[in-house]
């Protein structure tokens, strides 16, 4: 039977599991102080120190499955300390994993978010992400917080399904406004939620697990007039619930309800988004899994549903670069490939585009790179750098990018290359009004944070951020340590929004002063004043700024009275995998 979430109580009760599983990460990766340190509940060294010490790794050769291991954390949610509202000049970030009275949850921690845009209402909005309830354990589940006034106060009536495992969150929506939420369980199966209300509630569309699928997982919706409209494509990496443990593609022809038999991508390329053309043809991105080539694999029969989906068109793409993991992010990915189709209507419909973040050859820091196809994807540009500070020592990770549906693209990644101590990161931001031959300078949007801090007994902050572009800007969902826990000396994950524009505020700098400020109640969004003129990527050489850190005073509160909750299923304990 489908189970509706509604927006309750995030309190939920505490579940004592008593299964534990290897967490399947390579050894190499935990071997810094800092992460022994975080997950003994100490705070870590400085992450100058704890980055000597984290090495790059390949992610198709030492893969960090998500799977069960720490049972839910027995305390969790004591304290609260004002939410977090962070201004850094124009551009305001908002946060989202906020209690029932809007104030910051001390002590949990929330990373990895995607966000859902209603296209037929832009003040509504949808986040999904990994929700610790306590940074002394792993064990997470599918949080999710929705708005209503454009993202400056958030709702977060709790968890998909209390007491259950569950990570890689992954939202989008259909051109109707409809949500969509898909799910990573332990088992390494999915689910999809919908979600008719703008995030408010959720409906599991099928049992635990039954939508399959496997880590890493992506998809998109066919929002054309062609025989595919409505149709759900996903694909994930080679670790999956598929009992022939190679097949990567599954497609859903009701609304994510149901799941056709999973089949294999070509080159079984991984670590990549999805999407379809006007014409109804479906485009994969991803990296080879026994190679370092990017691909963009085509599929035209994909939206015929009385038809096996087959993969006509293969194409190598030149990304300047290969993914890594590690570095900056110890045990997580330092970014995906992305790829985005234009279906503006204008001369650039039809033109497909990839960005990620790449480790270039000889390098052992990351630049977000960009690529474009004229050609329905049968070839593709030179690879493009859009972090515009030309410093090869510096981290520009986490990249993604949205077209807009006028055709403008919006990029934004984290970025080190003001901090002295090559760690702190901001979010950075560009765009591009002529189909990304040129790109504007890059300007922060956010205030210099640590992402080394506040890991829940897991040392990375996720794998991705997203973005969702509109007619005028863009809305970005985004984990950063703004918030300090006093009960740990440390700053803690969180989850933010911040829009972004080209025209958000003054004449962006490649270097902006942060002003970092704590308030309990929301601050206006500034009036658009200047907009930079969009010129191709240029070599400049920041000056490190100093950046204030945003703390929030904790206050204490009243023990909650304790309430009835679900009484968590009996699952079978998933065998263990590579």
């Amino acid at each position: 039977m489908n189970k509706i979430f509604s927006a309750v109580s995030y309190r939920q009760p505490q579940f004592r599991a008593a299964i534990r599983m290897a967490y399947q990460l390579p050894s190499t990766v935990l071997i810094s102080l800092a992460t022994l340190a975080t997950a003994s509940g100490q705070a870590p060294p400085r992450a100058a120190t704890a980055l000597q010490a984290a090495p790059l790794w390949n992610p198709r050769t030492m893969r960090p499955v998500e799977k069960y291991d720490n049972a839910p954390a027995l305390i969790y949610r004591l304290d609260t300390s004002p939410r977090m509202v962070s201004p850094h000049g124009a551009f305001i970030s908002y946060q989202v994993n906020v209690d029932a009275n809007g104030n910051n949850i001390v002590g949990d921690a929330a990373n990895e978010c995607s966000i859902s845009v209603d296209p037929t209402n832009g003040n509504k909005m949808a986040i999904g992400w990994r929700q610790f309830n306590n940074v002394t354990s792993n064990f997470r589940q599918g949080g999710w917080g929705y708005t209503t006034d454009g993202g400056v106060h958030w709702t977060f009536p709790g968890v998909l399904e209390p007491g259950v495992f569950r990570s890689d969150p992954v939202l989008d929506s259909d051109e109707a406004g409809t949500f969509f939420y898909l799910s990573l369980l332990g088992s390494l199966c999915e689910n999809m939620y919908r979600s008719v209300n703008g995030g408010q509630s959720w409906t599991e569309l099928q049992p635990d697990g039954a939508a399959g699928g496997g880590d890493k997982q992506w998809f998109t919706i066919d929002k054309t007039n062609g025989p595919g409209h409505g149709f759900q494509y996903q694909s994930w990496d080679v670790s999956t619930c598929s009992s022939s443990g190679s097949a990567q593609f599954s497609r859903s022809t009701d609304g994510g309800v149901t799941w056709g038999t999973p089949i294999g991508v070509p080159n079984q390329a991984e670590f990549g988004t999805l999407d379809v053309d006007t014409n109804g043809n479906l485009f994969i991105g991803g990296i080879g899994d026994s190679n370092n080539v990017f691909y963009c694999i085509r599929s035209s029969n994909a939206q015929i549903g009385n038809q096996t989906p087959t993969f006509d068109q293969v194409t190598p793409v030149n990304m300047g670069g290969v993914l890594s993991g590690g570095g900056i992010n110890p045990a997580g990915l330092d970014g995906q490939l992305f790829l985005a189709v234009d279906r503006s209507g204008t001369a650039t419909n039809n033109n497909i585009y990839m960005l990620a973040s790449v480790l270039p050859t000889g390098r052992s820091t990351t630049d977000v790179t960009f690529v474009r196809s004229t050609d329905g994807g049968l070839t593709f540009s030179a690879p493009l750098r859009i972090n515009d500070d030309g410093l090869t020592n510096k981290w520009h990770w986490f990249g993604t990018f949205a077209v807009a549906p006028n055709g403008r693209l919006d990029a934004v990644w984290y970025d080190s290359r003001n901090a002295t101590n090559n760690t702190d990161s901001q979010l950075f931001y560009s765009w591009s009004t002529d189909a990304g031959a040129t790109w504007s300078p890059n300007v922060a949007v956010s205030n210099a944070f640590n992402p080394s801090e506040g890991y829940p007994n897991q040392s990375k902050i996720g794998d991705y951020i997203t973005i969702v572009s509109d007619a005028t800007g863009g809305n970005v969902a985004y984990a950063a340590t703004f918030n300090f826990n006093p009960n740990r000396s440390q700053h803690e994950e969180d989850v933010y929004y911040v829009r972004v524009s080209p025209s958000g505020g003054g004449t962006p700098t490649p270097t902006p002063t942060a002003s970092a400020t704590a308030t309990a109640t929301a601050t206006a969004t500034a009036t658009a004043t200047a907009t930079a003129t969009a010129t191709p990527s240029a070599t400049t050489t920041p000056t490190p700024t100093a950046t204030s850190t945003p703390t929030a005073t904790a206050t204490p509160r009243p023990t909650p009275t304790p309430r009835a909750g679900p009484t968590p299923r009996a699952r079978p304990t998933p065998g263990p995998r590579p």
